[in-house]
C-alpha cells in the first residue's frame, strides 16, 4: 500500500464525496507531496489540502511519518502566538443562539440563553443602528452576552459585548478598521470553513473560532461543503487555545456529535426560531448541552486526562 492510500484508508472518515479527487497523485515522494495528494483524495479543497501537506510535513520534521497520525497541534500548522489579540470571552460560550432582531433577543436573554448574537438585515443603515442599540438594550441586566453579525461600527457606537464577522466581513477591514477594533474592547469571533480560513482568522488574533458549517443547513448558500462531525473534532484540537463555536444545521439530534468533537460551544438558528415554543426549545438544548460536558469531563477524569 502506498503512503498515500494509507493516509486515505486511516482518514476515510473525513472524507467529503463531492470535493474529492480520486486521481490526486503526488509530485514527488516528500511528506508533503504526499499528504497533499491524500488530503485532495479525501475532499480537501485545495487551500486545505495545502494546510493539511505543509502541517504534516512540519510534523514530520520532529517525530516519524505516520499515515495514521493526523496533524493536530497549532505548531503543525503554524499557528503562532499572533502579534496582537481581541478581548477575550470565556472558553465555553454554551449555547449561542443567533437571531433575527431584537425582540427575539430580549426573549432569548430572558430565557437565559448565555451568548446571542444579532444577526438583522436591513437596506436603511439608520434602522440597523436602531436596532442594535435595542439589542444591546435588551441584554443589559441580564447574564447574555451580545455578538453583532456584520455591523461592528453599530457595535462599537452602542456598547456591545462583542462583534461576529464572515471571511467576507474580514475581507473588507483595513489595518486600520482591525486596530479600530480591537481598541474598542469589542471581542471578535470570525466565522471560518477550513485549515485555510482558521489559519487566516488565527492570526488576526480573534475572541473565538466558529466551526462549520458542520450540517447541511438551508439558511443560506455555503461556499464548502458540510464538514462533519470527524472534520470538526480536527479543527477543534488544532484551535483548542481560543473558544471555538461549532455552527451549522445543529438542533437537539446532533447535539452528542457536536459534543464529543471538542468545541466549547454551539450555534443554533432554527432549532430555536423555527420551534413552536423557543424558550423550552433553547431550555432543552442546554439542558442536553450541561450532561454532554458532565459525561465528557467524567470520561477524561476515568481515563486520567
Amino acid at each position: 500500500m502506498s503512503a498515500v492510500d494509507a493516509i486515505v484508508q486511516h482518514h476515510r472518515a473525513l472524507r467529503i464525496e463531492r470535493d474529492a479527487d480520486p486521481t490526486a497523485t503526488p509530485a514527488d515522494g516528500t511528506v508533503q507531496a504526499v499528504a497533499y495528494a491524500a488530503a485532495r483524495r479525501l475532499g480537501f479543497v485545495d487551500g486545505d489540502a495545502q494546510c493539511v501537506a505543509q502541517a504534516w510535513a512540519r510534523r514530520s520534521a520532529h517525530r516519524p511519518f505516520d499515515p495514521a497520525d493526523w496533524p493536530d497541534d497549532p505548531a503543525d500548522f503554524g499557528f503562532d502566538p499572533p502579534a496582537a489579540r481581541f478581548a477575550p470571552c470565556p472558553h465555553r460560550l454554551g449555547l449561542y443562539a443567533v437571531l433575527p432582531d431584537a425582540a427575539w433577543v430580549a426573549r432569548l436573554a430572558r430565557a437565559g440563553v448565555p451568548t446571542l448574537q444579532l444577526r438583522f438585515k436591513h437596506p436603511d443603515p439608520q434602522r440597523i443602528a436602531l436596532e442594535v442599540r435595542a439589542a444591546v438594550a435588551a441584554v443589559r441586566g441580564t447574564p447574555a452576552q451580545l455578538f453583532i453579525n456584520d455591523h461592528w461600527r453599530d457595535a462599537i457606537d452602542a456598547g456591545a459585548y462583542g462583534v461576529h464577522l464572515g471571511q467576507e466581513d474580514l475581507d473588507a477591514l483595513t489595518t486600520d478598521d482591525l486596530a479600530r477594533l480591537r481598541d474598542s474592547g469589542l471581542r471578535l469571533g470570525l466565522s471560518t470553513h477550513g485549515y485555510a480560513e482558521m489559519a487566516r482568522a488565527w492570526r488576526v488574533g480573534p475572541s473565538y473560532l466558529a466551526l462549520g458549517a458542520v450540517f447541511p443547513t438551508t439558511l443560506k448558500v455555503m461556499p464548502t461543503a458540510p464538514q462533519g462531525p470527524q472534520r470538526l473534532a480536527h479543527y477543534a484540537r488544532v484551535a483548542r487555545e481560543v473558544p471555538t463555536v461549532a455552527i451549522g444545521g445543529i438542533g437537539l439530534a446532533e447535539l452528542p456529535a457536536i459534543a464529543a468533537s471538542g468545541v466549547g460551544s454551539f450555534a443554533v438558528v432554527r432549532a430555536i426560531t423555527g420551534a413552536d415554543a423557543p424558550e423550552a426549545a433553547a431550555t432543552s438544548l442546554m439542558r442536553a448541552w450541561a450532561r454532554l460536558q458532565t459525561g465528557a469531563q467524567e470520561r477524561r477524569a476515568g481515563e486520567g486526562l
